[in-house]
């Protein structure tokens, strides 16, 4: 079955125009950044890097930014805004590189599009060095198991949390394949490929008064983690 991606590039470069969307903008680029700058990186790997934004914010921070995207109309327009920059078509279940190679993996929004997490997580830990970081920003799980209704007064509800499904997300000619997981099966995951949780947050959407942000506060909808490989 697609992931939907191939069909949805077009929609998705359109919609990341100015700068990215809400949740990018006003709820996580911040901690992520603070995380990365709060540590010494030298070089960094974007799994899932789509249409490149976070690798190029990387890269204004003086890392060395590779991006793997398995769409390649992204990779595209990856390269079309930053030629300089190192754009590979991969997945991250098959990372094509050696062992112990980055200081710092980042998976911004994209667990809920992989399929093979297993491998992914994997692999990811394969590829940092000792000390390096694995920095996971995504939907919370109780987020991925439910949704707002239609009807007014709007509420979010949710229901078979613990059972592990794909489902269609569409918005703004977006159509993709997601994933909803129970939190435990990520967190059972990083344990099992040997990594040590450092920092986990619910980041809060900024400005407060911004017309979208209360949605936000109502229900979890995203979180931080930041996993650390042991150093030998």
């Amino acid at each position: 079955m697609s992931n939907g991606w191939d069909q949805s590039a077009a929609a998705w470069i359109a919609d990341q125009q100015g700068g990215g969307d809400f949740s990018r903008r006003h709820v996580m680029d911040a901690p992520m950044l603070a995380r990365i700058r709060a540590r010494q990186v030298g070089t960094a790997l974007d799994l899932g890097c789509g249409e490149g934004r976070f690798c190029r914010m990387m890269q204004d921070l003086g890392i060395a930014t590779t991006g793997i995207d398995p769409t390649e109309a992204l990779l595209t327009e990856a390269r079309r805004r930053d030629p300089q920059g190192r754009y590979i078509r991969a997945g991250a279940e098959d990372l094509p590189f050696p062992d112990a190679h980055f200081d710092l993996v980042v998976s911004y929004l994209t667990f809920i599009d992989i399929q093979g997490i297993d491998a992914a997580i994997t692999q990811s830990a394969r590829v940092l060095k000792p000390g390096g970081i694995f920095l996971i920003a995504n939907l919370t799980s109780f987020a991925s198991a439910g949704g707002w209704t239609d009807e007014e007064p709007r509420r979010f509800t949710m229901d078979d949390y613990l059972r592990e499904r794909d489902s269609r997300a569409e918005w703004r000619g977006i159509r993709i394949r997601n994933w909803h997981r129970p939190l435990s099966r990520y967190m059972q995951l990083l344990l099992a490929a040997g990594l040590n949780l450092k920092h986990f947050d619910e980041p809060a959407p900024l400005p407060a008064d911004h017309p979208r942000a209360e949605r936000y506060r109502r229900a979890p909808w995203l979180m931080l983690m930041e996993w650390q490989k042991p150093r030998l």
